[in-house]
């Protein structure tokens, strides 16, 4: 062994002659290691440091990424393929990056205080066992859609400056390129005592409290205690997912406490019952528990399952949640580049006294033909003009060209494939009346299916209703440059005559706004 001076020891047992541990590399670090993690299939190791930074390096100290999250770390883990690490925050997120650069996978809010520990397990089905299983399932969406759409990004920001993501990342299919080939659980303990199961490291599937539960006592029948004030300090999930070790912190609580052939100790003291002599120890202190988790085993393929769709469909809900504040931000940037050049013709008709006019009657009044007010020829010469105009109808039709390719290609893929998704959740739902232990609401399912087949009517109808609306803006500003270019030389009193192609067009268009 090597000593903390790096002085090469010998192990008990071995040769004078040999030499078994040598000090391969040594590296100083500006911040004290708190937490380091070998990556269980490449020579990489993860440490934590005292300023709470993740830094990765090769097994020769070199560094491939440093990542600075913002809150404080306290727990990680490796997935078992290595290709991602889960942080665990102060905060109760445990978030997930890539190994490749340390890009954030997902972020996923499961505990309400500090993770203290975490715990990623994998169990591999051989062939055998997915042949012999009656209840397999096959995800049939790939064969009637292409793959998720990615979340939408505003052109010319990055994602650290939009806070979407970029057009590059596909941060859905990097989390679960390989995660679905074998079933894994991440465990992670807080504490307050809570242990939480995720599939995948982002679909959360069970919580237990180990505050709540009855500790039997073995050497005695029918005795239980239970802890106060625990804290989970270490949890260990086996590679079967059929027992989980949980080393915890707090007092125990109950008629007995510990026991130790004849002897017991009761909360007002040690007390002999009979047997080698008394026992004494302390209620406070380290406990180590064993939690049967076996319904992870034998419901493994519904869980997948159920896993697999939810994950995708929370994906999903991400990929239309960003898509409608995207599309609301950019429309709201048009409106305010229009609000901002057409607000000055109300200024103007209240410089000239037209406090009972408004622009609405100001361009009817120019569409019918009658007389143009100075006002209103001062603002289109002057204060628009035609340079001014094309920027602005460049900026709303180009906003609406935007929204429709959100729609088309982020917004509408997405809730279609979530409605088949949610289609296929609700004949997995079916389960819950073969396996009494497992299963989904179906009247949950019900709503949601309904819920999302509404949603989808309605993104139809609002890019109908899209079309409608950039079509009047455009033919709007054909029509004001029209007039600023012929109709308005200068102020007149002349009664013009209608212009009978802008009349047509303008009721046409309000008449299909009508109908629909």
């Amino acid at each position: 062994m090597v000593d903390d001076e790096g002085v090469e020891m010998e192990t008990e047992g071995g040769s004078q002659g040999g030499v078994p541990f040598q000090l391969q590399f040594d590296k100083p670090i500006p911040s004290q290691v708190k937490i380091a993690e070998w990556n269980p299939e490449k020579d990489l190791l993860a440490m934590v440091t005292e300023d709470n930074k993740i830094i990765l390096h090769r097994f020769n100290w070199q560094r491939l990424w440093a990542l600075f999250p913002g809150k404080g770390i306290t727990s990680l883990c490796w997935r078992p393929d290595g290709k991602a690490i889960a942080l665990g925050l102060d905060d109760g997120t445990i978030s997930l990056h890539d190994v490749e650069n340390g890009k954030l996978l997902r972020a996923v809010k499961t505990h309400s205080v500090a993770v203290i520990c975490l715990n990623w397990e994998e169990v591999a089905q051989t062939k055998s066992q997915e042949e012999n299983n009656l209840y397999s399932y096959e995800d049939r969406t790939m064969r009637f859609f292409p793959s998720s759409p990615r979340i939408p990004r505003m052109r010319g920001l990055g994602a650290g400056d939009s806070g979407l993501a970029d057009d590059s990342e596909d941060s859905f299919q990097e989390l679960s390129n390989c995660s679905y080939q074998h079933f894994n659980v991440l465990c992670s303990g807080d504490k307050d005592g809570y242990i939480c199961f995720s599939a995948f490291g982002i679909f959360r599937m069970g919580k237990i409290n180990i505050r709540n539960l009855s500790i039997s006592t073995p050497a005695l029948d029918d005795m239980t205690d239970k802890l106060r004030n625990a804290s989970i300090q270490k949890v260990a999930l086996s590679k079967t997912l059929c027992q989980l070790i949980v080393l915890c912190s707090g007092e125990v609580v109950g008629d007995i406490i510990r026991t130790q052939d004849e002897c017991v100790f009761k909360d007002d003291g040690f007390v002999e019952v009979g047997g080698p002599g008394p026992y004494f120890g302390s209620s406070t202190g380290l406990h180590c528990m064993l939690l049967n988790t076996s319904i992870f085993l034998s419901r493994k393929n519904e869980l997948h399952q159920v896993a697999q769709q939810a994950s995708n469909i929370d994906h999903l809900i991400e990929v239309i949640r960003e898509s409608l504040s995207l599309m609301s931000k950019q429309w709201f940037s048009a409106m305010n580049s229009f609000n901002e050049k057409f607000s000055l013709l109300s200024s103007l008709i209240i410089s000239h006294g037209g406090l009972d006019w408004n622009p609405q009657d100001e361009f009817l009044s120019l569409l019918f033909g009658a007389r143009t007010s100075p006002p209103l020829h001062q603002f289109l010469v002057n204060s628009l003009g035609e340079a001014g105009l094309k920027r602005v109808s460049k900026a709303v039709c180009g906003a609406g060209k935007e929204l429709h390719v959100i729609i088309h290609e982020h917004l509408q893929p997405a809730v279609e494939t979530m409605g088949f998704r949610v289609g296929e959740l609700r004949g997995l739902s079916r389960w819950h009346s073969r396996f009494k232990n497992i299963g989904l609401d179906e009247r949950l399912i019900e709503t949601a299916t309904e819920k999302t087949g509404m949603f989808l009517v309605q993104v139809e109808r609002f890019a109908r209703v899209l079309t409608v609306v950039i079509q009047l803006f455009q033919n709007f500003f054909n029509w004001v440059l029209k007039c600023i270019k012929i109709l308005m030389p200068e102020p007149t009193d002349q009664i013009q005559q209608p212009n009978r192609i802008l009349l047509d067009s303008f009721w046409r268009i309000q008449m299909e706004t009508i109908a629909l």
